[in-house]
């Protein structure tokens, strides 16, 4: 199953109103939103709990404190949670203002984040 256009129009309007340029991207069996071209947050289809999970790069500062809200866990897709990134269960960004709460902490971040290498392309 694909991730939920419904949530991905929400995470879209909420860039919108914060005046923020962003692309999107396809990855992480969902979609991804990528500001200065960096992984800023996302929507991933979690096929064992049959819900799509809000993905979201806040830095390891902000994961702590965050960690004490609704529907936050760690990001963990092979066994190894990914320091500075939470997933965060319907729940915890049902509402406009919860939604806005994680855009803004990954917007907040995403200065600090480092933007992943460039891989080279092979010769033909």
């Amino acid at each position: 199953m694909a991730y939920d256009e419904f949530i991905a129009d929400r995470i879209r309007q909420s860039f919108k109103d914060k005046h923020v340029d962003y692309f999107e991207k396809k990855m992480f069996a969902g979609l991804c939103f990528m500001v200065d071209d960096k992984m800023c947050c996302g929507i991933h289809y979690d096929k064992k709990k049959e819900t799509d999970l809000l993905m979201a790069r806040i830095g390891e500062d902000a994961s702590e404190e965050a960690m004490k809200r609704e529907g936050c866990h760690p990001m963990d897709f092979t066994g190894r949670p990914m320091k500075g990134y939470v997933f965060i269960t319907p729940d915890g960004f049902d509402t406009d203002e919860d939604l806005d709460h994680w855009v803004q902490l990954c917007v907040n971040f995403n200065p600090l984040a480092k933007a992943s290498k460039k891989k080279k392309k092979k010769p033909k």
